[in-house]
């Protein structure tokens, strides 16, 4: 269909040359992607929305099992915020830069229950931040650098979790 000088195509689905399986459904606007795709790639699934060619908006990728991985915000084809899943529990909860965790986040442990609230730099716990117990007790607050305490608020037995 052509709008206002646009050509815009709904319904696209694209297939494998050389197997034939489906490997993008969705939306195109002078033949770009734009608008909700879904893409079968080689990790897993991918939907969510594209402009002008690039992952922008809400997104949510999947393992070949179906299992939710990542759910978020897309600007320019990269995770900028968002919750990411390991085995289906959340493992991080926050913001991104070039792929890694980085900005205010949340790290959780495997029973769901948060691990560390505060800032990443690169994927590693760096900046302000408060780490927990696996029983949500404070274990220590401060200044992190490299995912290790440096200057610890709370004078506490670190190694006590009573868990």
């Amino acid at each position: 269909m052509i709008k206002n000088g646009k050509v815009k195509e709904k319904n696209i689905k694209k297939y494998n040359g050389q197997n034939g399986n489906l490997v993008l459904e969705g939306e195109y606007l002078n033949g770009q992607k734009n608008g909700y795709i879904k893409e079968y790639l080689c990790f897993g699934i991918f939907e969510g929305k594209y402009v002008k060619g690039e992952r922008n908006g809400k997104g949510k990728e999947y393992n070949y099992e179906g299992e939710l991985e990542f759910e978020g915000e897309y600007l320019h084809d990269k995770k900028i915020k968002g919750k990411e899943y390991d085995n289906g529990k959340l493992i991080y909860e926050g913001e991104y830069l070039n792929g890694k965790w980085n900005g205010i986040g949340k790290e959780y442990y495997e029973n769901g229950k948060l691990k560390y609230f505060g800032e990443f730099l690169d994927g590693k716990w760096n900046g302000k931040g408060k780490e927990y117990f696996k029983n949500g007790k404070i274990k220590s607050e401060g200044t992190f650098s490299d995912g290790q305490i440096i200057k610890n608020k709370k004078n506490n037995n670190l190694m006590n979790d009573n868990s």
